[in-house]
């Protein structure tokens, strides 16, 4: 199937007030302009480099996501063009990316990266760690960064009680962050979690922004 018939199938399983992130990245500009032809304006990408590449020669009115490793020698690359920065995943990224978005005169609206799932491989914060490092003097020292909701991945199984019990954990330290930290604050409202395999269980427990690439574009291109 094309990329729009993608798509198309695709829209019929996620409700409104979800918001669909395109993951486009090891895909050519082509398959960006034929998805942004069928309408999407949200695009997320992984590698400063391709990144920047892309923003450059694509649409102005595209609203870019990054959801990969950030290294902290790579933030200058992404803050100047990202709308939201998915994988905020430890403490020196936040003070880099601070750092940056000062420069700029830029609030950066941000995801709290969270370690949910049993897989090594995965980064980010657990739910505890996450709840130690986001005090009021933490967020004050970072006026520049806007920490608008959580992110977070399920493991890479087939066991769907496994993966649902991972989104519940996302989702219920969302919940808690929202009560005991942001209470009050509107634009933290944001829960990302959900990929070409598992988006579904994701909108069932709470997703406000799924990440879908392979489903959309195909294989990625390497």
């Amino acid at each position: 199937m094309s990329i729009k018939k993608n798509l198309e199938e695709i829209r019929k399983g996620i409700p409104e007030g979800v918001e669909l992130a395109c993951v486009s990245k090891f895909h050519p500009v082509e398959a960006i302009e034929e998805a942004y032809a069928a309408g999407e304006r949200v695009f997320a990408e992984s590698r400063p480099q391709e990144f920047v590449a892309k923003v450059e020669v694509l649409p102005t009115d595209i609203e870019w996501h990054f959801i990969g490793n950030l290294q902290t020698n790579k933030v200058k690359m992404v803050v100047p063009h990202a709308t939201l920065i998915h994988s905020m995943a430890n403490e020196r990224l936040f003070d880099e990316v601070e750092k940056c978005a000062a420069k700029l005169n830029k609030v950066q609206d941000v995801l709290i990266e969270l370690h949910v799932a049993q897989e090594e491989s995965k980064q980010g914060f657990t739910p505890e760690e996450a709840f130690e490092l986001l005090t009021d003097e933490f967020i004050a020292l970072h006026p520049h960064i806007r920490i608008c909701g959580v992110m977070g991945m399920a493991s890479l199984t087939e066991d769907e009680t496994k993966i649902r019990a991972e989104f519940q954990a996302i989702k219920k330290t969302f919940e808690r962050l929202k009560d005991e930290v942001f209470d009050g604050c509107e634009y933290f409202c944001e829960v990302s979690m959900g990929m070409s395999g598992d988006y579904p269980i994701a909108i069932e427990e709470g997703a406000t922004i799924v990440r879908i690439g392979s489903s959309i574009f195909g294989n990625r291109v390497y």
